[in-house]
């Protein structure tokens, strides 16, 4: 990791002009003198070129329930990160890895900062936010394209003075026109010197390759700390748990407190078969009753649905066995959130 005076902008990217047209230009597109290559969306190519290695953290910051999570997976190129409508669906720091060309870009995704609960779990959840974006290279706060809330300003206010910001300006396929957003992010820049605006979908790939090109520049030139073909630092157990957890929560819609979650009690290699056992923690009876369905139905569907999904980012079976246990008041609980594998 870089000392904090590294992590301002290099030389190369201060010699680049850096007023308001410019940051929209570039925002929106459009081909900038002095970037050097033009930037993808512009009639050119789109790869990041080649040249010495640069390596560094991105933590990607923002309220709940913003799109977070699915734009660390349209990042890595892989689903490394679980998602659903319910807020705070993470709940760790979860580290995405992508190498483009020359730069191996290390992201950090974090939960949604909580201001709302002041429960064990969710101060936990805030302290890994916080410890997320302290000693990172560049930090990226998404927000959704036109709009910024009381919720948005909150993380904002809590962001280091000495990182440099990109407002990731998510779901802009909600705009009916690039150009549109234009005000809105000039609007943008006097709430706060962010380095760099990124307006963006997470589905559009030419957005996301626009994203590495805008800012690799923020990313010190250093070896790779991993190898090329690596995704994620995260462990296979890790994401067995968060796959049941996002069907949970996925299948459950509103009904089921997001402060349920998932322990794996057992995790076994048989050659390409992985035989797991995991259980479903609940706060109340009627919560199990809600996970477990008329006849067992929505468990044996969680699971199912679980299943199918780490068979195919593994690539081979897997034996999956759920079951649901009350743990009345567990998120109010500190040595039980700890015990529950939050820090």
């Amino acid at each position: 990791m870089t000392d904090p005076k590294s992590k301002l902008p290099t030389a190369a990217a201060a010699a680049a002009p850096n007023d308001l047209d410019t940051m929209l230009a570039r925002a929106l597109g459009k081909p900038v003198a002095g970037d050097g290559e033009p930037l993808p969306g512009a009639e050119a190519a789109t790869e990041v070129p080649q040249g010495p290695h640069r390596c560094g953290y991105v933590a990607i910051v923002g309220k709940p329930n913003v799109g977070k999570s699915t734009l660390l997976n349209a990042l890595v190129g892989q689903k490394v990160s679980i998602t659903s409508r319910k807020a705070q669906t993470t709940r760790h720091r979860i580290t995405g890895l992508r190498t483009v060309g020359p730069t191996q870009f290390v992201f950090v995704d974090t939960p949604g900062f909580q201001t709302r609960h002041g429960n064990a779990l969710n101060r936990s959840l805030n302290k890994t936010v916080l410890g997320a974006v302290s000693d990172v290279d560049v930090i990226v706060l998404v927000v959704e394209a036109g709009r910024f809330n009381q919720a948005d300003a909150k993380v904002l206010e809590l962001l280091p003075q000495n990182i440099p910001v990109i407002l990731a300006a998510n779901k802009l396929d909600m705009i009916h026109r690039r150009g549109d957003i234009a005000p809105w992010l000039a609007e943008m820049q006097q709430r706060h010197p962010f380095a760099e605006f990124v307006p963006m979908s997470a589905k559009n790939a030419k957005d996301v390759q626009r994203f590495y090109a805008i800012a690799e520049k923020y990313l010190p030139e250093q070896d790779w700390m991993f190898d090329a073909e690596e995704l994620t630092d995260r462990s296979e157990r890790f994401m067995a748990a968060e796959m049941v957890r996002e069907k949970l929560f996925r299948l459950t819609g509103d009904e089921l407190p997001y402060t349920s979650t998932v322990i794996i009690d057992k995790f076994e290699d048989e050659g390409k078969l992985r035989r797991i056992a995991a259980t479903i923690v609940v706060e109340r009876d009627g919560h199990k009753g809600m996970v477990i369905g008329e006849k067992g139905e929505k468990l044996k569907r969680i699971g199912t649905e679980a299943r199918q999904e780490l068979e195919k980012l593994w690539g081979g079976k897997v034996f999956l066995e759920l079951w649901v246990k009350v743990r009345s008041g567990w998120a109010d609980d500190e040595a039980r959130v700890r015990s529950f594998g939050y820090e």
